[in-house]
C-alpha cells in the first residue's frame, strides 16, 4: 500500500448515507473511482479525492522511491511485488511464512534477520540451488530431502557427498527416518524455538539432499580455467547425494533484502504496543498457514504485551520521582537542617523562576521586535501585481488608478457570441499562413468589409481568392465522399415527427436531393487567378458537400439550405406586404431550387465567418502548412544564432571604441600638448638669448669685446632650432594619430549601427517566423487579462518597401482571464480583488473569462501604458514589451486612422446594396475592392 508522509493511506469507505441511498435506490448514479474501488456521491468529493491522489507526494512502500502520485506508487509497488514473487523460492514461501506467523518482534529488520538465519542453510524439495561438484558449480534441483539419521552413520557417508553419482544413495541401505513421518525443518524453522536449542535438536549439517543436474542451466560462468565442456557434459542429468555445505541459493532468489521485501509485502501489524506480525489472510489461506491464533501464543503474545505495559509504567514512575517512603522521626537538631535545606531549595526555586520568567519576557520582546522588523522590511520589487498597491502620495502625484475603458462595440461581428473570435483566427490564419496558401496579406477591416460584402455585381475579389486557395489546400486533406449528405440522413433518423422536419421550408430529403449533383468535382475543377476564380461557389459548395458534417460543422444544415434555395418572388412580395401590416417580422422560407453562385452573397455574416473559420480549421492539418512550421522551425534556428554572432560582433566593436576614447582622454591631460611646451621653451630660448646678450656686451665692455661672443650666439640658435623641429614633428605625428583614432571611432560607430538595424530586422523575422508556430499574447496586467497585438506575424510584414509603415489590424485587443487564471483570482488570501476591479477597472471595464475588447485610438493606448505598474512582475514585463515594439504599434494605429478618414463616407453610401452604385457612390473604389493577389500563381 502506498504511503503518504510515512503513513499508509487508507481507502475511504462509502458514507452510510450513500450505502442506505443504494439499498433504496440501486440505480442511483455515483462516482466510481475504478483505481481503487471507492464510491463518492458527489463530484466535489470525487474530484477532490483524485486531487490528492494526484500529488507528487506518495512513496512506493516496497522500493521506497518518493515524489510519486498514487497510481505511480501502486504500479511501482504492483511491478515490484509481482518481480520479487516470481524471484523468491516457492517452496520457501510456506514454511517462511509459517515461521513469522504470531511473531513479535519490534523491527522487521530484526525478524528478516532471524529467518535469514534459521533458513539460509535449509532447503526444501524442488528449489533451484547451486551445487559445487570438484570445484565447477552447476545449476541443480532439490528432489528429495532426507532428515537427519538417528544413528552416526552420516559420518562415514560425509566424506563420500562430493563423489556420489546416479547410482543408489548410501542412506538406502540404512534404516533411515521416513520422510512423511518427519516435517522437514520443523524445529529449526520455528522462531519460537531458541537458535541455540533448534541447531542442536535439528542440526542443518546432518541433512542430505538427492539433487538433479540441470543441463541446460548449469553455470557457465564458472567454467573458465576448468577442464573441457565435454568432460563436464557428464554431469549433467545424473542425481547425486549432498548436504547444505556444497549448496547455495542465487543471491537474486533469497538475500536479506528480497527476503524483506517478501515479508514486508505479506505480513501486517497492529499499532498497538506488543502486536504481533500476522500473515493476510488471503495469502495465509494460499499457502495453508493457520490464520487462528492458537491459545498458548495467545497467552504469550498477552504476557509480553502485559511486559512492555509494565516497562513504559515503570519508566514514567521513575520520571515522576520514587515513591515516599515513610520517614523515622526526626531529632531537633535534624528537624532544624531540614528547614534549612527547605528554605534553601525554596530559594533556588524561586530564582530559577524569576529567571525563567526573565527569560519568557526577553524571548517575547525579541519575537516583537521581529515581528516588527518584517512589518518594516521593504518589499523588493517586482513583485506580485496584486500586492502592488497605490499610495496616497503616489496618487495625489497623478498616477493614473483607472485604466481606460476598452470598446465591445467596434470588435467586428461581436453581436454574435463566439463570432467574432472564429473570424480573428481566420483573419490571423490566412495573413500568417499566406506563403503556403500563395494569398496576399491584406487587413482586418479589408477582411471584415469582404464579408460584408453582398452585391452580385461587382463580384469581391478578396472573397474569391480566400475560398479559392483554402479550396486548393483542402484537397490534399483526406475526406470522405458525400459525408454531409451522410450526415443529415443519419440526423433523419433521430427525429420523430418527420412532417415538421424542416429548416427555412426545406425538409432533408429536399436538400439530399438538390446537392445529388452539385460540386461532385470540386477537387478538380481548375480556378485559375487569370479567370478571376471563376465557379468557386459550385467549388465551395462541393468541399462542404465532402469535408463538412452536423459533428464538426453545427451549422452545416441551415448553411447548406441557404445556398441550394432561394425564396419564391410571389410568397417574398405577400410576406413583404403582410410585414407592413404586421410589427413582427416573418420567417423567410426558401422554396426555389438555385445555386451557390447566385445565392452565397445573401448569407449573413454570421454564415460566412462559419464557413471560412470552418475551412481554416481543417486547413490547419494539410502538409503544406506543417512543411511550412517546419520550415520557419529552421529559420528560427538559425537566426538565434545570426543573433549570437551579430551580439558577439557588436560586444567586441563597443569595446574597441570605448579603448578608442580612452586614448583619446590620455592624449588631452593637461601639461602632454606639444604646441604648449614649444611656446614655453621658445620663450625661455628668447629670454636666455637676451640675457646672454646682454652679459656679453658687459662683459665685453669690461674686458673689451670677445670676439668668440657671435659663434657661441650662432651654436645657440642652431641647437634651439633643431629642438624646435624635433617638438613640431612630435606634435604632427599627435595630431595624425589622433584624427586616425578619430576615423576609427566613427567607423565603428557606423559599424555598431548597422548591427543594431540587423537586430531589429532580426527581431522583425523572429516575430514573422515566431508567429508561424505559436500566436502569444504580449502579456497580461495584473488581473491577468491578457493584452493582443497582431500585426507583423507570419507572412505579414511591418515594414513595407522603403520603410513604409504597414497595419494588419492597427489595434491592441484585450481578452478577459483564463479560467483558471479566474479561480488564481478567487482564491487569493486577501479576498478584495472583485473591488479593486471596480475601483481600477469600472464597471463597464471588467471582462468576463475570455470576453474580447479592443482600443483602436492611440490616446488610450498611451493611457494603457501610463496605467501599467512596473512594480508588478507581469505589468512591468508587458510594459517592456511596448516599449520594444512602440515604434511601430504607434505608427500602424495612426496610418489605420487615416486610412479610415480617407475613405471615410456617410452611412447610407458605405452600406452594401444590390445595385452597384448608391446615391452617386461607387463601391468597386473601396481598398477591400481594389486589393489584387499578387502571390497568385496560374495554376492555383
Amino acid at each position: 500500500m502506498p504511503t503518504c508522509r510515512r503513513k499508509r493511506v487508507i481507502l475511504i469507505e462509502p458514507s452510510q448515507t450513500l450505502l442506505q441511498a443504494a439499498a433504496t435506490n440501486p440505480d442511483k448514479d455515483v462516482y466510481y473511482l475504478h483505481q481503487t474501488g471507492e464510491i463518492f456521491e458527489n463530484y466535489e468529493a470525487y474530484a477532490a479525492r483524485m486531487s490528492f491522489y494526484r500529488l507528487k507526494q506518495f512513496q512506493c512502500e516496497v522500493t521506497g522511491k518518493s515524489g510519486l502520485d498514487y497510481f505511480q506508487a501502486l504500479d511501482s509497488e504492483t511491478q515490484e511485488a509481482q518481480t520479487m514473487h516470481a524471484r523468491f523460492p516457492e517452496p520457501l514461501k510456506a514454511a517462511v511464512l509459517k515461521a513469522v506467523q504470531w511473531q513479535v518482534v519490534g523491527r522487521l529488520d530484526h525478524l528478516v534477520e532471524a529467518v535469514f538465519d534459521r533458513f539460509k542453510d535449509r532447503y526444501f524439495a524442488d528449489e533451484r540451488v547451486f551445487v559445487d561438484v570438484q570445484g565447477d558449480k552447476f545449476y541443480a534441483r532439490v528432489v528429495q530431502v532426507f532428515p537427519p539419521r538417528s544413528t552416526d552413520e552420516s559420518v562415514n557417508h560425509t566424506s563420500q557427498s562430493h563423489a556420489s553419482t546416479s547410482s543408489s544413495p548410501p542412506q538406502a541401505h540404512h534404516a533411515l527416518q521416513s520422510e512423511d513421518n518427519f516435517q522437514i525443518h520443523k524445529i529449526g524453522g520455528d522462531l519460537k524455538t531458541p537458535a541455540k536449542e533448534a541447531l542442536i535438536r535439528d542440526d542443518p549439517m546432518k541433512y542430505f539432499y538427492k539433487i538433479q543436474i540441470l543441463e541446460e542451466q548449469h553455470d557457465k560462468s564458472h567454467e573458465k580455467g576448468k577442464g573441457s565442456i565435454k568432460d563436464k557434459a557428464k554431469w549433467s542429468g545424473s542425481l547425486m547425494d549432498v548436504q547444505c555445505t556444497v549448496m547455495s541459493r542465487d543471491r537474486l532468489a533469497f538475500s536479506k533484502s528480497i527476503l524483506r521485501r517478501f515479508i514486508r509485502d505479506c505480513v501486517d501489524r497492529d499499532a498497538a504496543v506488543a502486536s504481533p506480525w500476522t500473515v493476510k489472510s488471503t495469502i495465509a489461506k494460499h499457502f495453508g498457514v493457520d490464520s487462528i491464533m492458537p491459545e498458548e501464543t495467545r497467552k504469550g503474545v498477552e504476557t509480553i504485551k502485559r511486559g512492555e505495559i509494565d516497562k513504559r509504567k515503570k519508566v514514567w514512575e521513575d520520571k515522576d520521582g520514587p515513591p515516599t517512603k515513610k520517614q523515622k522521626k526526626l531529632t531537633v537538631a535534624q528537624e532544624e537542617r531540614v528547614k534549612v535545606l527547605a528554605a534553601a531549595a525554596e530559594k533556588r526555586e524561586r530564582e530559577a523562576r524569576e529567571k525563567a520568567e526573565r527569560q519568557q519576557k526577553a524571548k517575547e520582546e525579541a519575537e516583537r521586535l521581529a515581528a516588527e522588523k518584517k512589518k518594516k522590511k521593504p518589499i523588493r520589487y517586482p513583485t506580485e501585481d496584486l500586492d502592488v498597491r497605490l499610495s496616497d502620495k503616489e496618487k495625489k502625484a497623478g498616477v493614473k488608478v483607472k485604466r481606460p475603458v476598452p470598446s465591445r462595440v467596434l470588435l467586428p461581428f461581436n453581436d454574435n457570441v463566439g463570432t467574432f473570435e472564429a473570424f480573428l483566427m481566420a483573419w490571423n490564419f490566412l495573413v500568417v499562413y499566406g506563403q503556403p496558401l500563395h494569398l496576399s496579406s491584406f487587413t482586418m477591416d479589408e477582411f471584415e468589409h469582404a464579408i460584408r460584402h453582398s452585391v452580385v455585381d461587382p463580384p469581391c475579389n478578396l472573397l474569391g481568392e480566400i475560398h479559392s486557395t483554402l479550396i486548393y489546400n483542402l484537397r490534399t486533406v483526406p475526406f470522405t465522399r458525400h459525408s454531409a449528405v451522410l450526415s443529415l440522413l443519419r440526423s433523419k433518423a433521430d427525429i420523430e415527427d418527420l412532417e415538421h422536419d424542416k429548416v427555412l421550408g426545406v425538409t432533408i430529403d429536399q436538400l439530399a436531393g438538390a446537392m445529388a449533383d452539385v460540386g461532385n468535382n470540386w477537387e478538380r475543377v481548375p480556378l485559375r487567378h487569370s479567370e478571376s476564380r471563376a465557379g468557386w461557389e459550385d467549388a465551395l459548395l462541393g468541399c462542404l458537400k465532402d469535408h463538412a458534417s452536423l459533428e464538426n460543422f453545427p451549422r452545416l444544415r441551415e448553411v447548406l439550405t441557404r445556398l441550394l434555395f432561394a425564396p419564391d418572388a410571389t410568397a417574398e412580395s405577400s410576406s413583404s406586404s403582410s410585414s407592413s401590416r404586421v410589427s413582427s417580422p416573418a420567417i423567410q422560407y426558401l422554396a426555389v431550387p438555385s445555386s451557390a453562385g447566385e445565392r452565397y452573397h445573401t448569407l449573413s455574416p454570421v454564415d460566412k465567418v462559419s464557413i471560412l473559420s470552418f475551412m481554416c480549421n481543417l486547413a490547419i492539418s494539410s502538409k503544406a502548412i506543417h512543411a511550412h512550421m517546419e520550415s520557419c522551425e529552421e529559420q528560427l534556428t538559425a537566426l538565434r544564432k545570426e543573433k549570437i554572432e551579430v551580439n558577439r560582433l557588436k560586444k567586441q566593436y563597443t569595446e574597441e571604441m570605448n579603448a578608442l576614447a580612452g586614448e583619446a582622454e590620455v592624449k588631452e591631460e593637461p601639461g602632454t600638448n606639444g604646441v604648449e611646451e614649444d611656446a614655453v621653451m621658445h620663450e625661455s630660448s628668447d629670454l636666455s638669448d637676451v640675457l646672454s646678450e646682454d652679459g656679453s656686451e658687459t662683459a665685453s665692455a669690461a674686458s673689451g669685446r670677445h670676439k668668440g661672443s657671435a659663434r657661441q650666439k650662432d651654436l645657440r640658435q642652431k641647437a634651439h632650432s633643431q629642438a624646435h623641429a624635433k617638438q613640431r614633428e612630435l606634435a604632427r605625428a599627435k595630431v595624425a594619430s589622433a584624427k586616425q583614432a578619430l576615423a576609427e571611432h566613427r567607423r565603428l560607430d557606423e559599424e555598431v549601427n548597422k548591427i543594431e538595424r540587423r537586430l531589429e530586422g532580426i527581431e522583425r523575422e523572429f516575430r514573422k517566423l515566431f508567429g508561424a508556430i505559436r500566436v502569444k499574447p504580449m502579456g497580461k496586467d495584473r488581473f491577468h487579462n491578457r493584452i493582443w497585438w497582431f500585426d507583423g506575424m507570419g507572412s505579414a510584414s511591418l515594414l513595407g518597401s522603403g520603410g513604409v509603415v504597414q497595419y494588419g489590424t492597427g489595434r491592441v485587443f484585450v481578452q478577459g482571464p483564463s479560467e483558471v487564471d479566474q479561480d488564481l483570482l478567487t482564491m487569493r488570501e486577501e479576498n478584495d480583488v472583485d473591488s479593486r476591479r471596480q475601483e481600477e477597472e469600472g464597471e463597464e471595464g471588467i471582462l468576463n473569462p475570455g470576453e474580447w475588447a479592443v482600443y483602436t485610438d492611440l490616446e488610450e493606448i498611451e493611457e494603457l501604458l501610463a496605467w501599467f505598474n512596473p512594480k508588478g512582475v507581469r505589468e512591468l514585463a508587458l510594459k517592456n514589451v511596448f516599449t520594444k515594439w512602440w515604434n511601430h504599434i504607434a505608427p500602424g494605429v495612426r496610418k489605420r486612422i487615416a486610412d479610415l478618414n480617407i475613405n471615410a463616407k456617410l452611412p447610407e453610401a458605405r452600406r452594401s446594396t444590390r445595385t452597384k452604385n448608391t446615391s452617386g457612390h461607387d463601391i468597386s473604389r473601396e481598398p477591400y475592392m481594389m486589393w489584387t493577389n499578387r502571390r497568385a500563381t496560374n495554376t492555383t
